[in-house]
């Protein structure tokens, strides 16, 4: 029996999680689904988003389960936090960023696969997948706000391009690292080309953007062109993220796989995502080399919580990605025929693709469709 970290974290997390259980349960998958605290409430109460209970639940767990966030910025965190709790200095993180550096989830795997039948495609012939690295780049975490008076002197006495900001007052100027590693790029890149090569994918496209931002970009780009030479039956493409922006819009089903650091991996993705019906079909895994946390990538939209209104079909389809790294190939696939025959029928559809039913009638209409069907 597997033991899965269970998180269903705030807002709608709890209804698209519950429809989860449904499903695993329906297609009688074998697995202790463990409870663990995370998210706003906690940050509220305890001044920590992601306890220490739950981080040592995830140490005895095969792997995790989350169901949604909710994140604001700096200054509203602060409002909300508990009073007695605000003197210490505590700041608000994120906990799916923490979880992500803490256990080395270097890869977040989002497919975007239009079924059809679905009739919020863009079109019926994309089958996306998107490799993002998520440990560092952009999110790294690592900003000044003022800035350090030694921080600033460091990059006057080392780059020539700060003479213009000289004097900016420091209270008056923000700074965020962009920080790449030979490493990361490697591992993620990897990644990508294992995946062209195991499926029988075509291409490889790298979205970066050398041309201006040249030493974290240019590093990537660079040990694509490496990696490529290990994989000769596959293409490697290169492409600028404003371009690729563009190009998802125009020709999508001429890509296959699309590799790409933090922050522009997340904008390219959520991109993706719109082509095959929105954040409701947008499924993720963030995968490392012995752990992983498998989650929708819609937010926790508070208004609809507790209503069971909301597409669960992002988080069954994450559970399904789930269930292909346990080594449950057979019946992930099962299960994504299921959801397919559902979303074709278009007999039982959420308000977003222009039904009445509820988050937990699409997943009982999965879970029938697989027995029929198995």
């Amino acid at each position: 029996m597997y033991k899965i970290a269970w998180l269903p974290g705030d807002g709608i997390g709890k209804d698209v999680t519950d429809a989860v259980k449904i499903v695993l349960d329906g297609i009688e998958f074998n697995a202790e689904l463990i409870h663990g605290d995370i998210g706003w409430k906690f940050w509220k109460s305890e001044g920590n988003p992601l306890p220490d209970r739950t981080i040592e639940l995830l140490r005895k767990c095969d792997c995790a389960y989350f169901g949604a966030i909710t994140s604001k910025p700096k200054e509203e965190a602060q409002k909300e936090l508990n009073p007695e709790l605000r003197k210490e200095g505590i700041q608000y993180f994120s906990p799916i960023v923490k979880l992500r550096q803490l256990f080395d989830l270097y890869v977040n795997m989002r497919p975007c696969k239009a079924y059809p039948g679905n009739p919020l495609n863009y079109r019926d012939d994309i089958d996306l997948v998107i490799f993002r690295e998520n440990t560092e780049g952009l999110y790294s975490g690592i900003e000044y706000h003022p800035v350090p008076e030694r921080v600033f002197n460091a990059l006057m006495e080392t780059h020539p391009k700060m003479e213009r900001f000289k004097n900016v007052p420091l209270e008056d100027m923000a700074i965020s690292t962009r920080i790449f590693t030979r490493k990361g790029c490697r591992r993620i890149l990897k990644k990508a080309f294992e995946y062209a090569d195991k499926f029988n994918r075509k291409s490889v496209t790298v979205v970066e953007k050398p041309n201006v931002i040249r030493e974290t970009s240019g590093l990537m780009v660079r040990e694509a062109r490496e990696i490529a030479k290990d994989y000769p039956d596959i293409e490697l493409w290169e492409t600028n993220v404003d371009a690729m922006a563009m190009w998802l819009i125009k020709n999508p089903q001429d890509y296959s796989v699309l590799v790409s650091s933090n922050m522009f991996g997340d904008i390219i993705s959520d991109e993706a995502a719109q082509l095959i019906g929105g954040l409701g079909f947008a499924c993720s895994g963030n995968i490392g080399d012995k752990f992983a946390v498998f989650e929708p990538t819609h937010g926790s939209a508070p208004k609809y919580a507790g209503k069971y209104v909301v597409n669960p079909m992002a988080a069954i389809l994450a559970a399904k990605m789930m269930l292909d790294w346990l080594g449950e190939i057979e019946l992930a696939k099962k299960l994504e025929d299921a959801v397919a025959l559902v979303i074709k029928e278009g007999k039982v559809r959420t308000y977003d693709m222009g039904g009445k039913s509820s988050t937990l009638d699409v997943a009982n209409e999965i879970v029938k469709k697989f027995k029929e069907i198995h």
